[in-house]
């Protein structure tokens, strides 16, 4: 049991991989990132279909997120995805779940087992999450159609869904 628990909460610490990348509370949505109400990152991104780029993006709202096979709470929040993108996809909202292991194999692995209805890219370097400042796994951005930053939400706990929808509702209507 203890050793569980210790597997469940090193899940949870920050990202702390690449360079630059700083610590922070996971459910923190107001720590230092990507500042809001700024020009989101542009990417290009090889993605399980093809590749993903960030201008492609633009006239959509789009939630990014941040997520690693080997991420507790990034398995929680697959389904959240999932329901966020069914449920405002004819509202023409784009999810965007970023992976950023180091092997693809494992991101593969874990998208057998967790069905991710919207764009997947993968970013094993980092370099897309070291542009938007990701400080914890799983991380969420939602940009605008002009692609600005609107929100930022790191962690991720069912409980705590109602904001970023409610942000999500604001920008889809």
């Amino acid at each position: 049991m203890r050793i569980a628990a210790l597997a469940t909460l090193l899940m949870c610490l920050p990202l702390t991989l690449w360079p630059g990348l700083a610590s922070a509370s996971s459910v923190n949505s107001k720590a230092a990132s990507a500042d809001a109400h700024s020009a989101a990152p542009s990417f290009r991104l090889p993605a399980v279909e093809g590749t993903v780029d960030s201008d492609s993006l633009r006239g959509h709202p789009v939630l990014v997120d941040f997520w690693a096979s080997w991420c507790g709470p990034c398995a929680e929040s697959f389904p959240w995805l999932k329901s966020v993108q069914e449920r405002y996809a004819d509202k023409g909202l784009k999810v965007v779940a970023i992976n950023l292991d180091k092997k693809r194999e494992a991101a593969e692995d874990f998208l057998l087992k967790h069905e991710a209805p919207f764009t997947v890219a993968f970013d094993p370097e980092g370099k897309t999450a070291e542009a938007f400042q990701v400080q914890s796994m799983p991380s969420s951005f939602l940009l605008a159609p002009d692609g600005t930053i609107l929100y930022t939400k790191h962690g991720f706990r069912a409980d705590h869904t109602e904001e970023i929808e409610a942000k999500i509702e604001e920008v889809c209507q």
